[in-house]
């Protein structure tokens, strides 16, 4: 980005039709040329080129490889957004601006559509930086653009006379990190050999340019991959290797993992130069992948951390570096950063501001490019050379294990006397929801906002101003006050269940929480980038943290006071201040997670003290901080970031609401986890995302209640009324009624008010609607309700999450349940796409379906619950006895079938002469068909659970 954000600045001067085209080409020469330089001038041998994107390297590789997806189309439409791309450069032209535009430009013309999805960009491994994902077609093809920019750029560096290293994605990884297009079926990694001449195709053209070396990053060989992926590296790098004197030579980079799970994969590339691997996420790799190297293979040892700021510890370093030297000699170990800096701020010295003892801890991009070179002339030309450099790092890492900013006993103290009660709410979930219902009493399908509301020009001005010391303290609070009122007026006249007093006053989630708090500092310029031009300047944690005051309370009481309608606390949770933080690298990462979880528990109670009756801790970073590889570090982590999220959460009495948010919807990887934080309501991103992923609740008895978004906030389109009724029905289909929560994917903050006030206002509408359609149904007993144990364990073990029972004491035995779901003997199946499923009416549903001939039907003739007081699923009406599931057979010339409701999720099917069964879960409310044992039976189940099986 720039010493001062200027590439993010030029792109959107460019993007406003501020600056020219060529304006924009010169500023992205002039940041390449002088990064090339930092690097040459601090005594770098290897410098790296094509590590420059204007928007994403991913999206570079998927432009010169000629990948497009169906969303293409979009541009035959005469929107003025076309038009403005007309004039954009042409392929021709250095190619990345034109698709970096592009892309934009499709996200622009999708929110006038409500039927079709914006390009997705996901998290880039577990870093917060993202890419944009390739889409494949099935009949996929590729070509390599006519200048690629790895030539382009190597060209650049080379006229101004710096030879550098490209670097370029590999093709494994390229496929294996993409997906099929919408509509499409293609595995994406089975066009490896397709895309295998475009690469055999850039390296010769990188050779005919004058590279000596090549950098191919295949970093997917640290994920636990499927046997497709990494079969394919064999065939990939004997073609790519056998190229010999044709192309650079090739060393392969891994990175943010160890690839000794996938060691087997390296005697295929033993005609590579060389492989780099991460020696600061894992050193101890370093024996068994110096054991598995080509007898003149060269090992990059990345000792430098890439992601975090912290100055390398010298000693540490230089013996890693050592060892490999004693294994492989001197003429074989290159010493280079763990990965790309990327990840981290540019230079330590825009820091005009920091305190200079905490200062002296740190290391930007551009010191770390120096302290390579240290390490590299301790161990080539002995530590004489640097001594002076060796000396003041010891000093710097002495200082920063010794100082008082790091080290408070009195947090110590707090986390020793930390009991196992203080991670346990005092009562189960149906007493909680009890006592909620006294205290709270809200409507079915009650309506909320996620948090935020939009900030406006005039809170940035006065923040700025009072952070400038232009205004006095009591100016700033009059302001913010008059914010809230504003804000809870606009919710009172949109009538939603649920206010927020719409945070004015905070400028970032995590940040805000930082200043507040012993144990962060913050920078004026230490920004990376998180994608595109957008950029983050994370807090640091340098030492303990606690809470010397209430940070949020004095908002929140004033919200309260103002409003009879119930007020959200909102806090950002543990983990997310901590992903989202530069972490300290001297103590474990549960550590910090445990005191920050002290202070916003600290933070709960007093919350609850002050009036406020529901509390969100939000913690949209918990997925994200999963380890990469399944297994006991998964597991470890799940266990202490669940742990740190109770212990925030669970000191307020029981009828005091604790909600959480997550910016996603996938939870099928760990889903205990998610239950076991014991949060009674739970809002998810899930507007993008069919709803079918809503699936697993069900899967798993999910018990409290949820609040999928109902539309997406991340686009100024304001969906219609209908289409979230719509949205509601499908989550209907996965969900009770009184699970349901209707609110928005996330925080308002960056809409404007007009869009956000019509989106809202039709989400009311929406809800009340169907309030007035759906009866609402007493919940059952507490001794009937599922909830996950009180306990969690404190063990270095694997976690033993709760399983989540079932929610009816009526219910079949457990192993033949756990049959029903997911028999042995069927694959997992796929649920149809939930924007084409037809949903028959209520009449529809009870009546055999003739859908002419060659169509198997499967319907019931009456409700399917003989449990007294249950509930029919379709019709919510009280259920009578269990009805049968009636099949109507006939004959097909193709095989085909259908389900009644079109709600199939996949079939298999054995036919013989006489019968055809189907292995299949059909629409809720209809029952299962499954095999169990090496039988066919019959499970059916209601609102309150599965009731009845029956050998069919």
């Amino acid at each position: 980005m720039g010493k001062l954000r200027d590439l993010k600045k030029a792109t959107e001067a460019y993007w406003g039709e501020k600056i020219s085209r060529d304006d924009l080409l010169a500023e992205g020469k002039r940041l390449r040329l002088e990064h090339w330089k930092i690097q040459k001038n601090a005594g770098v041998d290897i410098i790296p080129s094509n590590d420059f994107a204007f928007y994403d390297q991913v999206l570079d590789h998927i432009q010169m490889f000629g990948v497009t997806s169906t969303t293409s189309t979009l541009l035959t439409s005469t929107s003025p957004w076309v038009v403005v791309s007309r004039s954009l450069p042409r392929m021709a032209r250095p190619p990345l601006m034109f698709l970096a535009w592009y892309v934009l430009l499709v996200r622009l013309v999708l929110i006038n559509s409500s039927n079709t999805g914006v390009q997705e960009m996901v998290k880039w491994f577990d870093s917060n930086y993202h890419y944009v994902k390739p889409t494949l077609q099935d009949n996929q093809t590729f070509k390599l653009a006519e200048q690629p920019k790895p030539v382009v750029q190597f060209l650049e560096a080379k006229e101004a006379g710096i030879v550098t290293r490209p670097v370029i994605l590999g093709p494994v990884s390229f496929l294996t990190l993409a997906k099929a297009d919408r509509g499409q079926t293609v595995d994406p990694i089975t066009k490896i050999n397709d895309l295998l001449p475009v690469y055999v195709e850039l390296l010769q053209k990188l050779k005919e340019a004058g590279a000596e070396d090549v950098q191919i990053d295949e970093p997917v060989l640290v994920f636990d991959l499927p046997a497709k992926s990494k079969d394919a590296f064999k065939p990939a790098y004997e073609k790519l290797g056998a190229l010999g004197d044709k192309a650079p030579r090739i060393v392969l980079a891994t990175y943010f993992g160890d690839i000794v799970h996938n060691i087997d994969v390296l005697p295929a590339l033993h005609n590579l130069y060389g492989i780099h691997i991460d020696l600061v996420r894992n050193p101890e790799q370093l024996d068994t992948v110096v054991g598995a190297l080509g007898p003149n293979q060269v090992l990059s040892a990345g000792v430098v951390d890439g992601r975090n700021i912290w100055k390398t510890n010298f000693k540490a370093a230089i013996e890693k570096v050592e060892l490999a030297i004693q294994k492989l000699g001197k003429d074989r170990v290159i010493v280079a950063t763990s990965s790309s800096l990327l990840h981290v701020p540019h230079t330590l010295a825009s820091e005009k501001n920091l305190d200079a003892e905490v200062r002296d801890w740190f290391s930007f991009a551009v010191e770390k490019t120096a302290e390579v070179v240290v390490i590299a002339k301790a161990v080539t030309e002995g530590p004489a050379a640097v001594r002076e450099q060796l000396e003041a790092n010891a000093k710097s890492v002495q200082s920063r294990a010794s100082s008082s900013r790091t080290n408070d006993p009195k947090v110590k103290e707090r986390q020793a006397a930390v009991t196992e009660e203080m991670h346990n709410r005092k009562s189960a979930f149906p007493v909680r929801l009890a006592e909620q219902g006294k205290s709270i009493n809200l409507p079915l399908f009650p309506t909320t906002t996620i948090g935020s509301f939009p900030q406006t020009k005039e809170i940035r001005i006065q923040r700025n101003k009072f952070t400038k010391g232009e205004i006095t303290p009591e100016q700033y609070e009059k302001f913010i006050e008059k914010e809230i009122e504003d804000v809870v007026k606009i919710q009172e006249e949109l009538d939603l269940d649920v206010f927020v007093h719409g945070e004015p006053e905070r400028n970032d989630m995590v940040q805000y929480f930082g200043e507040r708090l012993t144990g962060y500092v913050f920078t004026t310029h230490a920004w990376v980038q998180s994608y595109g031009s957008r950029c983050v300047r994370p807090p640091i944690v340098v030492g303990d943290i606690s809470r010397p005051a209430p940070m949020t309370v004095k908002e929140s009481k004033y919200a309260v006071s103002i409003s009879k309608k119930p007020m959200k606390g909102m806090l950002t949770g543990p983990i997310t201040c901590l992903r989202w933080s530069f972490p300290r690298d001297d103590v474990h990462q549960s550590v910090q997670a445990q005191q920050l979880a002290l202070a916003l528990r600290d933070e709960v109670i007093d919350l609850e003290a002050a009036g406020i009756k529901v509390i969100q801790v939000d913690e949209p970073a918990l997925r994200e901080g999963l380890p990469l590889r399944s297994g006991k570090e998964r597991e470890d982590y799940l266990k202490w970031a669940v742990r740190s999220f109770r212990l925030a959460t669970t000191g307020v009495s029981d009828g005091t609401q604790i909600h959480s948010h997550f910016c996603y919807s996938e939870f099928q990887d760990f889903f205990h986890a998610i239950a076991a934080l014991d949060a009674d309501v739970l809002s998810i991103e899930n507007s993008k995302s069919d709803a079918k992923l809503l699936k697993v609740f069900i899967d798993e008895a999910y018990p409290r209640h949820i609040g999928p978004g109902v539309y997406d906030i991340h686009s100024p389109r304001v969906p219609s009324e209908q289409e979230i009724k719509d949205r509601v029905e499908e989550m209907l289909q996965y969900l009770r009624p009184e699970q349901l929560w209707i609110n928005p994917d996330c925080g308002l903050k960056t809409r404007q008010w007009p869009e956000t006030k019509a989106a809202l206002t039709n989400m009311v509408n929406a809800a009340k609607s169907k309030l007035t359609t759906t009866p609402k149904k007493a919940p059952p007993p507490p001794s009937q309700q599922p909830c996950p144990s009180q306990s969690v364990p404190n063990t270095t073990s694997s976690p033993t999450w709760p399983e989540a029972p079932s929610t009816s004491q009526h219910s079949p035995q457990k192993p033949l349940l756990a049959t029903a779901r997911a028999p042995a003997t069927s694959p997992p199946t796929q649920p149809q796409d939930a924007t084409t499923a037809q949903v028959p009416s209520q009449a529809q549903r009870h009546q055999p379906q003739d859908r002419g001939s060659g169509a198997i039907t499967y319907t019931r003739t009456r409700p399917i619950c003989s449990i007294p007081g249950h509930r029919d699923m379709v019709s919510h009406q009280p259920c009578s006895k269990a009805g049968r599931i009636n099949p109507v057979e006939r004959q097909t010339a193709d095989g085909d079938e259908s389900m009644d409701g079109g709600h199939a999720r996949g079939r298999e099917q054995r036919r013989d002469d006489r019968a055809i069964s189907v292995v299949d879960e059909i629409q809720r409310g209809y029952g299962l068909i499954r095999e169990w044992q090496g039988r066919e039976v019959r499970v059916e189940f209601c609102d309150e659970g599965f009731h009845h099986v029956d050998e069919v």
